[in-house]
């Protein structure tokens, strides 16, 4: 009868041990969604990954709390975007006092500059050109394996598959966009952060706000984009699904354009999204870009 009774707990008493083996993998702390996407499919079973902005978030605006500190100090690696896009994140690996394997996804990017009131600026947003995307998944790749080298070779194995995927996905892009002339490849954005996009594909963006979402542009600001949105032709703006899409809407409306459906540029949607992946968010913007700029 003990013996009976002790083979039908068997499966409870396994499944916290079960459940402690899933979450043995190396634990890898995340900037945002779009990165830990990448490190997901890379890493797969031989990491945990966490995020510190979430789905749906604003890295601009984020602000580190302590319990982000206290699960910054238990991870065992660090992937950031660089570029300054994280402005937080200098002052939060100090505090933390990180001492893992620290991964700038950017760091083989020929950065893009942008004029700013007179002066140039780092556009940060580097990974909206998917070409930029392999350099990412490598720079990943690198640090996973300096990290877990017994698993170097499955790392490998992974990040050569996902980067064969991304220019997959590169290359759907040009075919869509192909029968999109050239006049009329224009965009409007509720914030700049398609400018690698564009320059890849051949489109001139225009932006509500600035290339942080925290700026508001002056009514004067507003006055000479709703003429250019009437002088070039724009017939839809895009609200991103981190911003608030209050004053792109008004823009809008003053100059006869649409709003289009939500695209994604910093953060992915939840899972189950349109956009829940980088591959799909990829490909979810410019289905919605390519419908909205061939129309007559």
């Amino acid at each position: 009868m003990r013996r009976r009774h002790l083979l039908a707990l068997a499966p409870l008493l396994l499944a916290p041990l079960r459940r402690a083996k899933a979450a043995t993998g190396l634990a890898v702390m995340t900037t945002f969604s779009v990165l830990s996407d990448m490190t997901r499919v890379i890493g797969a079973e031989d990491v945990v990954v966490s995020t510190l902005v979430p789905v749906d978030g604003d890295a601009h605006v984020w602000q580190p709390r302590p319990v982000d500190l206290r699960a910054l100090q238990a991870s065992r690696m660090l992937v950031e975007n660089g570029l300054g896009f994280e402005g937080w994140m200098a002052r939060m690996a100090e505090a933390a006092r990180f001492t893992g394997v620290r991964v700038t996804a950017s760091k083989a990017v020929i950065p893009r500059l942008m004029d700013a009131i007179g002066h140039k600026i780092t556009d940060p947003h580097a990974w909206q050109d998917p070409r930029n995307g392999v350099l990412y998944a490598r720079a990943i790749a690198d640090g996973l394996k300096q990290a877990i080298p017994a698993s170097a070779a499955a790392i490998e194995d992974r990040a050569r598959a996902y980067v064969e995927q991304i220019l997959e996905v590169d290359r759907w892009i040009e075919q869509t966009l192909a029968s999109v002339r050239p006049e009329q490849r224009r965009i409007l954005t509720s914030h700049d952060a398609f400018g690698y996009y564009g320059a890849r594909y051949g489109i001139t963006l225009r932006s509500v706000q600035g290339i942080n979402t925290d700026s508001e542009p002056s009514a004067r600001d507003i006055a000479t984009l709703v003429g250019q949105i009437r002088r070039e032709k724009i017939r839809a703006v895009f609200v991103e699904n981190m911003t608030d899409p209050r004053m792109a809407a008004s823009v809008a409306r003053e100059a006869g354009a649409v709003i289009g459906q939500a695209v994604y540029s910093d953060a992915l949607s939840a899972q189950g999204g349109v956009a829940d992946t980088y591959l799909r968010m990829l490909r979810h913007n410019t289905t919605q870009f390519a419908t909205a700029m061939a129309v007559n």
